[in-house]
């Protein structure tokens, strides 16, 4: 029989790897691994019993299906699906026995009947993990602090006045931040610590630890016992990395550490949110295609492995097929020492493996099943991976480029667009439809920019990676050539930081969604109408671009058209509450897209989109009351893409870590910062200011950083008045009436401290406001805004708005037309 010519030509006894030319994808692994990944999801955190018992109905099921099936078949020689069946209810008692074993290890010894009392004890325990910081979180008065937390095994624990036990525990230390915090951060996997602490029970049942271990005191670590000598080798990889990196501009410095070994200890939340607004979360951690990058370099394209042509290093250096993929191997055995052998590097290395086995066979039909075998074995080695959000979207979106991509790629050369293009606009798309109902499940939103963006992110990846690479290599041998490597890898990793503050700072970036399983299945149903849809548009050019348009608008959402479609914000606004959640952040129109802005919120990304919505370019001053988390952590969105003139603050400087925050920020922004000074008077177009508090020589009591507020007396032209209180609790309330007690009306009151019960009555009585604007978030654990306050405004004849009911607020109008437009509900994120 003659081979085609194809075949012929690639000088191998089977033949050239062509897609089109291969069978069916072999698809009889992949219910094994499901059946393990769904018992194992159900087994993590059940009871014990209940765990057994599903595992012996499995296996006895098992066993009566396979007789059955061989007498059928010795009786009429036939194959029946049973065998297949009975295979799929073995993997799922191997997956569910997994997690049961898992589980039980977590239960047994002392540790989870101390952690049940919160008991102190004293322990000797073994370092598993980087540590990690633990993200600040910007509700309420103060942002939590930034400490750290360590997984690790309890060898020894002893509680107080009791008697030391020997025991393998895993649990989470919780780390307090302190002076300290470069030892911690310097911790390796291995290190043996004694510490002092109390336990307490995980805030899960299906936790991967038995109980948290808060650490007493803000000391440096107490070492016990060196890490071993491979993780001194990896760890010096690493900071060596760290060290090369550290004259690169901010972005590049953070995200290169991320690309190459998965450090993101120095991603600030800011650039965290951005890359979650626009899905690239997969760059910042270390992900199959890392060690993808770095295998092509040696071996090429994966379709031509087994050709004469076959590219990479490997056939010029002269390595056979063979020790190219043992060479391989032994790559990805140093990726994940180095790496870090935590769940997302060992789904990375699966990943790897994967492409390992298409560069050694060169044939795409057997990537798949080498997935489902690489989810079978890692689920049943690790099952809390089954229940892991990371790894079901590792999993589906390596599956999309699998078995969606190649199909997507082949339409679209049909329709004449070129292969390598084409290759790359399915991936991303094909990733993105797969994996948008589980972000959406999880996260209730729909990215509209996660394709372009990971499109234009794609262009950069594959020369950081290497560059990276290369630096980390040099660094223990030569730090200046690391340095000059690490350099020039900065450029496209800038570049990955530029896609990703872009994309986020678009207006419709993304949107809200239902979320939860009903929402995951609504945007499926979506999905496949607009693929539906979208076949037809192929052959309507015109249709189809005009739908691009309509996204790109929605995307862009230029303010003329945004206001002619909500009628938000109504013209002539000339005062506007944001809807930042349990926050405060208002706008005083200053004309010609200037404004003052009046606090931050507690969430940069909300307090950005306000001022976006107004159409706010300039902000010639930021006044922030007081320093408490809620009124200034948003400070970076009010700074992002803004002219400020100037910062001004309070006179307390508490709670100090908040007022530090804010001289950072403002000091990388190049914004004084400046005093409010009590009694000061201030005019910017239209806006004439009086600061009423606090008050001229005054001391303000360190305990009530609320009585510190900047509260101030606003006049505009042909508009309303305004009395802004910021956070003024009673007694700074009634010195500000005594203070000034011919205070004239005014027509709009800003409620202070979000319309807590906590109001001095006389203030209200005495300025007797038309419209009282409360901010406050919703379902917000503090009962603000109180229903006697909102009862005893609406009493005195005002007209009370809030933004947890109402959305953002707009004042209009002045005199008999003054009136309050509620604006349209966003999805804050509070």
């Amino acid at each position: 029989m003659k081979r085609p010519a194809v075949h012929a030509a690639a000088g191998h006894r089977l033949g050239a790897s062509h897609p089109r030319q291969e069978g069916p994808a072999d698809l009889r692994l992949v219910p094994l691994a499901l059946a393990a990944w769904g018992a194992a999801a159900l087994a993590v955190g059940a009871p014990g019993g209940r765990t057994v018992l599903g595992v012996l109905c499995c296996v006895a099921s098992a066993g009566l299906l396979l007789v059955w099936c061989g007498s059928v078949r010795r009786a009429h020689r036939l194959r029946l699906p049973g065998v297949a069946v009975a295979g799929a209810l073995l993997c799922a008692a191997a997956g569910a026995a997994s997690a049961g074993l898992h589980g039980a290890d977590l239960r047994r010894g002392p540790v989870p009947g101390l952690a049940e009392r919160y008991a102190r004890v004293t322990a000797e325990v073994t370092v598993t993990s980087d540590p990690r910081p633990a993200r600040p979180r910007g509700s309420g008065d103060r942002a939590s602090a930034a400490g750290f937390l360590v997984n690790a095994d309890i060898v020894r624990v002893t509680p107080a006045g009791g008697e030391s036990a020997v025991v393998r525990t895993p649990v989470l230390l919780i780390v307090a931040p302190g002076a300290h915090a470069e030892r911690w951060r310097g911790l390796l996997p291995s290190t043996r610590l004694g510490l002092a602490g109390r336990l307490s029970p995980p805030t899960y049942a299906d936790d991967r630890y038995a109980a948290a271990l808060r650490v007493e005191g803000t000391g440096p670590p107490r070492i016990t016992g060196p890490p071993t000598r491979v993780q001194r080798v990896a760890g010096e990889l690493r900071a060596g990395l760290r060290a090369a990196t550290d004259g690169l501009p901010a972005d590049a410095r953070a995200l290169l550490p991320g690309l190459v070994v998965g450090d993101t200890s120095r991603v600030e939340p800011e650039l965290h949110e951005a890359f979650a607004a626009t899905d690239l979360l997969h760059l910042m951690a270390v992900s199959g295609s890392n060690l993808t990058i770095v295998l092509s370099l040696l071996i090429g394209p994966a379709g031509l492995a087994t050709r004469a042509e076959r590219r990479g290093l490997a056939p010029r250096l002269g390595i056979s097929l063979r020790s190219t993929a043992l060479l391989g191997g032994v790559l990805t055995l140093a990726f994940v020492v180095v790496c870090r052998p935590e769940a997302s590097v060992l789904r990375a290395a699966a990943c790897g493996l994967i492409t390992l086995l298409a560069i050694g066979t060169g044939r795409r039909r057997t990537l798949l099943p080498a997935l489902a075998a690489a989810v079978l074995l890692l689920v049943l080695y690790d099952p809390w991976l089954a229940r892991s959000y990371g790894f079901l979207l590792s999993v589906l979106a390596t599956g999309s480029l699998l078995t969606i991509g190649p199909r997507w790629s082949a339409a679209l050369i049909r329709r004449g667009v070129p292969p390598r293009l084409a290759e790359v606009l399915a991936a991303a798309a094909a990733a993105q439809a797969v994996c948008a109902p589980v972000v959406a499940v999880f996260a209730a939103r729909v990215g509209l920019v996660a394709v372009p963006c990971n499109l234009l992110a794609e262009l950069a990846v594959a020369p950081a990676t290497v560059l990276g690479f290369a630096a980390l290599a040099a660094a223990p041998l030569a730090m200046p050539v690391a340095e000059a490597l690490a350099r020039v890898a900065g450029w496209p990793a800038g570049w990955i930081g530029s896609v990703a503050r872009g994309g986020a700072a678009l207006p419709g970036a993304e949107i809200a969604w239902p979320g939860g399983w009903w929402g995951g299945a609504l945007l499926v149903v979506v999905t496949a109408l607009l693929l539906t849809a979208a076949r037809s548009l192929a052959r309507r050019p015109w249709t189809a671009a005009g739908c691009a348009v309509l996204l790109l608008l929605a995307v862009v959402r230029p303010p003329p058209l945004t206001r002619i479609v909500t009628g938000w914000p109504p013209p002539g606004w000339t005062y506007a509450m944001c809807d930042v959640g349990q926050g405060d952040a208002t706008v005083l129109a200053a004309g010609d897209g200037a404004a003052v802005v009046v606090d931050a919120g507690p969430d940069p990304v909300p307090a950005d989109r306000c001022l976006r919505d107004l159409g706010v370019t300039r902000v010639p001053l930021l006044l922030l009351t007081h320093f408490h988390a809620d009124h200034v952590a948003g400070l970076p969105g009010v700074l992002r893409g803004r002219s400020v003139g100037v910062i001004q603050t309070t006179v307390l400087d508490d709670p100090p870590e908040q007022a530090a925050f804010v001289r950072r920020t403002a000091a990388a922004a190049r914004v004084p910062v400046v005093r409010a000074e009590p009694g000061e008077r201030r005019r910017t177009g239209p806006l004439d200011w009086w600061v009423l508090w606090p008050r001229p020589g005054a001391a303000p009591d360190t305990g009530r950083p609320n009585d510190s507020s900047v509260a101030l007396y606003v006049r505009i032209d042909r508009g309303p008045a305004l009395l802004l209180l910021g956070d003024l609790e009673p007694p700074a309330q009634r010195g500000l009436l005594r203070a000034y007690p011919a205070l004239p009306p005014v027509d709009v009151l800003k409620v202070a401290h979000h319309g807590s019960r906590h109001q001095h009555p006389e203030l209200a009585r005495s300025v007797r406001p038309r419209l009282a604007l409360i901010s406050a978030g919703r379902d917000n654990t503090y009962g603000h805004p109180s229903p006697l306050t909102v009862a005893e405004l609406r009493d005195r004849g005002a007209a009370v708005l809030r933004t947890d009911t109402d959305g953002p607020v707009a004042v209009v109008g002045s005199g008999a037309g003054l009136r309050a437009v509620p604006g349209p509900r966003i999805r804050n994120g509070m």
